[in-house]
């Protein structure tokens, strides 16, 4: 298969330099909206090009609390083994992030824990693990569905990571950012003004500590910049007035065989016609729609 073949929300892709394989893990359920939840696929590649679908990193076990919206896995390597994060949501429970392990890359990866990491009482989602002086940060969104103006969040993890140390803190909301507006209805659709926080991912450049994350801009589903001005997770946070990319959302950074930074993104945001995008990583400009992918 190739990039077009490949239906996907949220991609993540480990470039694992042992195999020299890279890995694409997704939302790739087939109704990720309404429907069923299946699992998450897990792809592999050579080249960024063709792809060979390795089946399923995760699928739900007997008894699994959530039963809709698999969103936006996540896979590190930490202490050794690597962890699977996600998002899920069941009738009567509010949406939260768990955490799964698993001995391979591909799976299958099983819960540390029977409930998300995330507080109970609150709609979560979009969960990235970031190590800061050896202590596990879960990075997440606090939804607009429960405060209307979306929040990133950080949290505290025990070292195992199955469950919080402290209470979470706010980074930032999404009217912190001078180019979100309320959602456009592409797909969020609420009354009211609803500003969205999506897919936070945390690097560094040039010395700077910087966060990619989602939100609706004008032109529609739409990736901007934080910098953390004190360098550690809790900030403060500056935003761009621009987004860095307004033609595609949920965005993450990673590095090819080469050492070329490549941004990976899903384009367009339109339900059924979602497709990853491989775009070579000019942190100066503001991306284009033209920008031609690497691969």
């Amino acid at each position: 298969m190739r990039n077009t073949d490949i239906r996907i929300r949220d991609p993540y892709i480990v470039a694992d330099k042992e195999t020299k394989q890279y890995y694409l893990f997704g939302t790739t359920d087939s109704d990720p909206w309404n429907g069923e939840g299946e699992g998450f696929k897990v792809y592999r590649s050579e080249n960024l090009e063709e792809w060979v679908e390795e089946g399923y990193a995760f699928r739900p076990p007997k008894n699994f609390w959530a039963n809709k919206n698999f969103w936006a896995p996540e896979v590190h390597k930490y202490l050794g083994k690597w962890y699977l994060i996600a998002s899920f949501y069941a009738k009567g429970q509010h949406r939260g992030v768990q955490i799964f392990r698993s001995e391979n890359i591909v799976g299958p990866y099983f819960p540390i824990s029977e409930k998300p990491v995330t507080p109970v009482e609150w709609d979560c989602l979009d969960g990235t693990l970031y190590i800061e002086n050896g202590i596990p940060w879960l990075i997440f969104s606090h939804e607009w569905t429960q405060i209307r103006d979306g929040a990133i969040c950080a949290m505290k993890l025990t070292e195992d990571l199955s469950e919080a140390m402290e209470k979470p803190v706010v980074l930032f909301h999404a009217t912190d950012a001078p180019w979100s507006v309320p959602d456009t209805g592409d797909v969020v659709q609420s009354e009211g003004e609803n500003y969205v926080t999506d897919g936070p991912f945390l690097y560094h450049e040039n010395g700077a500590f910087k966060m990619l994350w989602s939100s609706f801009a004008q032109e529609g589903y739409a990736i901007g910049t934080a910098y953390s001005l004190s360098g550690s997770v809790c900030g403060p946070w500056r935003q761009n007035p621009e987004p860095t990319c307004p033609f595609g959302g949920h965005g993450m950074l990673f590095e090819d065989f080469s050492g070329r930074r490549l941004l990976a993104l899903h384009a367009p945001n339109t339900s059924g016609l979602e497709r990853l995008r491989l775009i070579t990583w000019n942190s100066a400009t503001t991306l284009q729609n033209s920008d031609t992918p690497r691969a």
